[in-house]
């Protein structure tokens, strides 16, 4: 391994990463760009660790002008490489946009629950487009009957079905992320409407009910490429069976409406589709008033006729529902819409499960759908992010068909450049380690640290030290107390110098002796609390796990729900105060 060869590369990946995320580059990402690259260092990961933590180390004491002047030094086409990266990032015009005398688009949320991070991508996309083009948007609420009431009573924890309160999360949602739109419908509004338009195709010899079991239907004839014989019954047959089915002849399960579209397709999957089918299931708007539900394909077909969509956007897993509206308004001659399709994006660092969230929220396992670990709109609202933030990574993600990898950092970069500035800075000490110090040469002393570096005009905060016959006791982060040696010499921030005597981290105490009070840059300097003033902190992190310790005396006069930052840990946003500790979510 050539040594000086790996630590250029570390040192431009560093600065690149760190240029990339506001000044603070990511161990993991690093090396995780190093091994990808070189698979020949692999075996070298153990030694070339630490070269990576003092990169960082030196890096971090950039500020991002000097990271990005020497990023320059080593590579002058760094930052022109980020700057195309930009521009990439720009939507692509609407195809055919000139046809319309007014663009609409609607944006479509399934009320199952609050919209989380991946549904946002689909209402900031609609909105933006909009937006760009003076257009309308339309709210339309999907809310057809997701799960059918046999799977409900078989399979709870997978139903995927309408709540009630989900309609005002979703528009709650909406409005923290300045979406705008002109006009809301419900699909559960509709039956009629789509009830009509079936008939139509089965008078006009293109839909029939079909009695077929779903594994039948599969195994005899979609896969084999053969019609079913319900397939060729008479028109009047069919229609006879639609009015049995809407009048409850039939139970879930028994019958279906199929589309004609072809027993040879290419593709199995678009083989004769279901367009309607029943369910007994209560709808939370209109109970068991009607049986009879539309699949969203032929729903879709219907409605963005009938409310004059210009331009639809999907995922590029939803390709089968172009097919099935292209070839209902082929049927009925109808002006087409213009189709628009996104990549899947995969959220690695993220469970993104409207499901999931809901179950957990009905067991009590999770505090609402604000909790952190659902990272629903609600959740990142109050764990601090601004909906600007949220906007700007989505809308970054572009309308790429390429499947994407979703870091988180993007997101939690794009809210630091909004929050770092306004964040009050406070001390808090992860799993707190005793430090006793002894031989203080003074009987008080009051530390003053700046509540904000980047605003000194906001002024300072107190901390008050209260010594007795020369000796003081605080406490520092385990992670901190895991790095220092015996007779280093550390700086406890805006306080004093310290020399360690001994480390007994077993027992969770370490002796120190004052040193000096003077400031010298060349010693580590650590947050602390002293032991007479502090508080219970207690975090709570997106990924179920809490962040337990000691905060400074200043954060029981803090506001809630304002986020600040605990200096070398993170942004928070502060919950509630008991009295005794105070409650955080995790930030970023």
């Amino acid at each position: 391994m050539d040594k000086e060869e790996v630590e250029k590369i570390l040192w431009k990946s560093g600065l690149k990463n760190a240029v990339q995320f506001d000044g603070n580059p990511n161990k993991k990402a690093i090396m995780g760009k190093l091994m990808a690259q070189r698979e020949d260092l692999r075996p070298h990961a153990k030694e070339i660790i630490p070269m990576v933590d003092e990169i960082i180390e030196k890096i971090n004491a950039l500020d991002i002008e000097q990271q990005k002047s020497k990023l320059l030094e080593m590579d002058p086409d760094a930052l022109k490489e980020e700057e195309s990266e930009e521009e990439e990032k720009e939507l692509p015009d609407l195809p055919n946009k000139q046809k319309y005398e007014k663009i609409v688009m609607r944006m479509a949320p399934y009320p199952s629950g609050a919209l989380h991070l991946g549904n946002a991508r689909m209402v900031v996309l609609n909105d933006e487009y909009v937006k760009k083009n003076s257009g309308e948007l339309i709210l339309f609420f999907d809310d057809t009957i997701g799960s059918p009431k046999s799977l409900r009573e078989t399979q709870p924890e997978k139903a995927k079905y309408v709540l009630p309160e989900a309609y005002d999360l979703i528009r709650e949602g909406l409005e923290w992320l300045g979406v705008d739109y002109s006009k809301t419908y419900y699909k559960s509004d509709r039956l009629e409407l789509y009830y009509e338009y079936c008939a139509k195709l089965i008078k006009d010899d293109l839909a029939y009910v079909c009695f077929c079991s779903a594994g039948e239907f599969r195994e005899k004839y979609k896969n084999q490429k053969k019609e079913c014989p319900h397939r060729n019954h008479t028109i009047q047959k069919n229609m006879n069976e639609w009015n049995n089915m809407l009048n409850s002849q039939y139970e879930e399960r028994d019958a279906v409406v199929r589309l004609k579209t072809g027993m040879k397709h290419k593709d199995p999957a678009l083989r004769d589709q279901i367009i309607m089918r029943i369910s007994e299931a209560s709808h939370p708007r209109i109970g068991t008033k009607y049986i009879v539900w539309p699949m969203l394909e032929f729903s879709w077909a219907v409605d963005d006729h009938l409310i004059g969509v210009t331009h639809i956007l999907r995922g590029s897993d939803l390709i089968k529902e172009d097919f099935i509206e292209d070839f209902i308004w082929d049927h009925f001659k109808w002006d087409k819409a213009q189709f628009l399709h996104y990549g899947r994006i995969n959220f690695p660092d993220m469970k993104l499960s409207k499901t999931d969230a809901r179950n957990k929220i009905e067991a009590g396992n999770y505090d609402g759908w604000d909790d952190p670990r659902t990272w629903s709109l609600q959740s990142l609202r109050k764990r601090g992010f601004r909906p600007e933030a949220v906007r700007k990574t989505l809308l970054d993600l572009g309308m790429s068909m390429s499947g994407i990898t979703f870091s988180v950092n993007w997101l939690y970069s794009n809210n630091q450049e909004l929050i770092d500035d306004v964040s009050d800075r406070y001390f808090f000490v992860e799993n707190p380690i005793e430090v006793n110090i002894k031989n203080i040469p003074f009987d008080n002393i009051t530390a003053e640290p700046l509540l904000l570096p980047t605003k000194p005009e906001k002024g300072v905060r107190k901390i008050f030290c209260q010594i007795k016959e020369g000796k003081l006791k605080i406490f520092i982060s385990k992670k901190d107390a895991g790095q220092i040696k015996i007779n280093e010499i550390i700086r406890l921030k805006d306080l004093m110098n310290i020399e360690i005597r001994s480390v007994d981290l077993p027992n969770n105490k370490i002796s120190a002796v004052f040193h000096s009070k003077e400031l010298d840059r060349e010693y580590s300097i650590i947050q602390w609390v002293p032991d007479d003033d502090k508080i219970k902190v207690s975090i709570l992190k997106p990924d179920s796990t809490y962040s337990e310790g000691y905060g400074e005396i200043n954060l029981k006069e803090i506001p809630m729900k304002n986020p600040i930052q605990f200096e070398r840990y993170g942004f928070v946003n502060p919950i509630r105060f008991n009295g005794e500790t105070l409650f955080c979510y995790f930030t970023h």
